[in-house]
């Protein structure tokens, strides 16, 4: 939820400010809130979070850094809108990743993992029967995370949560309207995969995955949307 304004300051709490804008921002684009190609206006935003636009400007600049907002000479920030060719470039980076990260996870797992991967699967299934789409879309990139976690491999939780936030935006674009987002039929797959400590059928279950993900796309240019920030990011 995003915080009320407050007087725009940079001290002492600016990292801070900072994260909040960022993790803001993120949350709206994995729960398909903020649009691919809204622009995000400095001043905007600072009157969202009472932050001033020095530190508006560093968390837009790391989010461009992660390749999940672009900023354009002379017009500003916005979210970045993949090509079809970045949506098989992002696809293609997590099913060379994520049969590695679910290794890992293997070499990890316990009782305590197995019963928060059963719990977040009960909220996924939870989310779908209440038809909240925005939930299960934020959920089901929430499970990738977390299986990410659970590997203990900082550097590849560093890269599936990039990979994470651009998949959200390609799946907002190119997902065909008809078919889910991410099935929890398959996280269920995994989770026994991890939890049978069986890595062959984990990896492959997660390689299935991932390309069912990609096929049901319907990689062409995607015409432009626009929203108001306040409506998304100040709700």
């Amino acid at each position: 939820m995003a915080a009320k304004p407050r007087p725009k300051s940079d001290a002492p709490d600016a990292s801070d400010r900072v994260s909040r804008i960022r993790e803001g921002v993120t949350a709206a684009i994995l729960e398909h809130r903020l649009l691919p190609g809204t622009k995000l206006g400095e001043d905007e935003i600072g009157e969202i979070y009472g932050a001033s636009r020095t530190l508006v400007r560093t968390a837009l600049q790391q989010l461009a850094h992660e390749g999940i907002v672009n900023i354009e000479k002379n017009r500003g920030a916005f979210v970045a809108r993949p090509t079809p060719a970045d949506a098989r470039e992002v696809f293609e980076a997590r099913r060379l990743i994520e049969p590695t990260i679910v290794d890992h996870a293997i070499d990890a797992v316990s009782p305590d993992w197995i019963d928060r991967l059963q719990h977040h699967l009960a909220e996924e299934r939870q989310a779908e029967l209440r038809g909240d789409a925005r939930a299960s879309v934020r959920l089901s990139g929430e499970f990738h995370r977390l299986v990410a976690e659970m590997s203990g491999h900082s550097i590849y939780l560093g890269f599936l949560k990039e990979l994470i936030a651009r998949s959200s935006l390609i799946i907002l674009l190119y997902r065909r309207h008809d078919t889910p987002a991410c099935g929890t039929e398959h996280h269920a797959g995994i989770v026994e995969a991890i939890r049978k400590r069986d890595k062959q059928a984990a990896r492959a279950q997660m390689l299935s995955h991932l390309t069912d993900i990609e096929d049901e796309l319907f990689l062409k240019e995607p015409a432009a949307d626009e929203l108001r920030l306040a409506d998304v990011l100040g709700a």
